[in-house]
């Protein structure tokens, strides 16, 4: 089977990244291993440039649709999904939005989904090409929305692909968990066509049968879970008792899942036939850890990146903890330092019915650890606030913030992937925030590397 892709809500190129194993600038301008046959990339935040697809289209160029129209930089719900080049992969990394369907006002016979949401642009394009297979990445919160009817989202999304003939597996991926140098958690979906030869191969090598029961199939499900699965492959987990698997079937109709399913999905699934099957797994490694201090630069760092001391500490350095509920506001002065924001803090509250409580949350470390992977990133990365990363600088001992390159390189990408962009034919390099806010909104591009192995393997049997 021929290597073709699609990238929706491409961002700066990760799937491609990791699909081609992209380790450095130069590496782009190589021949891929995956034909990106076409590719969307549109934020409807950047009024002027769009710095993402320009960053994009800097390092791999366009493409053009088969009427020869470069619709890449469209609103992906605009573009009309028959003009499309036909693909065998679908990949990409979409919002958690509210999922929830509705008969169509229109007709009896139809439902239309909340307007805006990015997923029914995927439903389409695999509603209209049919790839072979699917790749998705959302934030891990999406099996359990909304807060309201746990399940519901993620219970829509895997009822609309079995009615598009896939079966799909998932998987809750920390990277950190395998060794990679960041502690970011994500849904990992992964969608295969019910007549392809890889679901053919599950099928045989779990004993899974249509006819059996869904406890007797749990055995079947077992097997693809922890061994002989796509997760299972690039990412293995420890035994998963049978007894320990949930099970459920989904509704029939869109509408009535829409209204009234909820189920605790776990970490780890299947689902086929429209039947789920799901355990909570651990992940099993025990090789090297990247950690933050061996991704961090070691030469000279521009100065705009230090933070003055007083904006670092308004006491004592060891002082981790504020009480502002019983012992008084602390200063304005106070309020702007890393110490306060990132340190715990008690403080006075009222509520809307003009009702006093105590607000109160713990501290975390000011300066991040050489000796752990790093934390998640944010597009928050840089702004004054708790999740923000602050680093000790390794040539001066002083603190800063995080460069540029070693944000590419927490999320795996090439030094200086994002410097710059094409701006109506030229090169012009990328603003700081901008170059912050495409990082937090990036994948670990380790793990699609990762994933790949699995993949070729996959396509080289189609």
């Amino acid at each position: 089977m021929e290597k073709t892709v699609c990238e929706l809500f491409a961002g700066v190129g990760g799937f491609r990244c990791g699909l081609n194993s992209i380790r450095s600038v130069e590496d782009a301008k190589a021949p891929e291993k995956w034909n990106t046959v076409w590719f969307s990339q549109w934020e409807p935040l950047d009024k002027t440039t769009q710095w993402a697809w320009s960053c994009y289209t800097n390092r791999f160029g366009t493409r053009l649709d088969s009427k020869g129209e470069d619709k890449t930089n469209m609103d992906i719900a605009e573009v009309p999904k028959n003009d499309l080049p036909d693909f065998n992969l679908l990949v990409g990394g979409f919002p958690c939005q509210d999922y929830s369907v509705a008969n169509s006002l229109a007709t009896s016979k139809g439902i239309e989904g909340k307007k805006g949401v990015l997923f029914w642009s995927i439903l389409e394009t695999i509603q209209v090409k049919k790839p072979a297979f699917v790749l998705l990445e959302n934030v891990d919160r999406l099996i359990k929305s909304p807060a309201k009817q746990r399940g519901r989202d993620f219970g829509i999304i895997l009822a609309c692909l079995r009615d598009e003939g896939y079966s799909v597996e998932w998987r809750v991926i920390n990277a950190a968990d395998y060794g990679y140098q960041q502690r970011r958690r994500r849904i990992f979906i992964f969608a295969y066509r019910n007549d392809t030869s890889y679901e053919q191969r599950m099928t045989e090598q779990s004993r899974y049968s249509i006819e059996a029961d869904i406890l007797a199939n749990k055995d079947s499900m077992k097997t693809i879970l922890e061994t002989t699965g796509f997760f299972a492959k690039s990412f293995p987990v420890h035994e998963v008792e049978s007894k320990k698997i949930k099970t459920e079937t989904l509704p029939k109709e869109l509408v009535e899942l829409s209204d009234n399913f909820v189920f605790a999905f776990e970490n780890t699934g299947i689902m086929k036939d429209g039947v789920v099957y799901t355990a909570k797994t651990m992940p099993k490694y025990d090789g090297n850890v990247i950690t933050l201090g061996q991704i961090m630069v070691d030469g000279n760092v521009p100065e705009s990146f230090f933070i003055p001391q007083e904006r670092l500490y308004y006491t004592y350095p060891d002082v981790t903890h504020s009480d502002e509920s019983s012992e008084g506001r602390l200063s304005d002065e106070a309020h702007k330092t890393w110490q306060y924001i990132k340190g715990a803090k008690k403080l006075l509250r009222k509520a809307a019915n003009g009702h006093e409580y105590i607000y109160s949350e713990g501290p975390i470390p000011m300066v991040d650890a050489y000796d752990k992977p790093a934390r998640t990133m944010l597009t928050s990365e840089g702004s004054f606030s708790r999740t923000t990363h602050i680093v000790q600088d390794k040539k001066t001992g002083k603190i800063r913030f995080l460069t540029p390159v070693e944000m590419e390189h927490i999320q795996g990408f090439p030094s200086d992937w994002t410097k710059e962009c094409l701006v109506d034919g030229n090169i012009v390099e990328v603003p700081l925030t901008k170059r912050r806010f495409m990082m937090g909104n990036a994948l670990v591009v380790n793990l699609i590397r990762k994933m790949e192995e699995q993949l070729s393997e996959i396509f080289e049997m189609e």
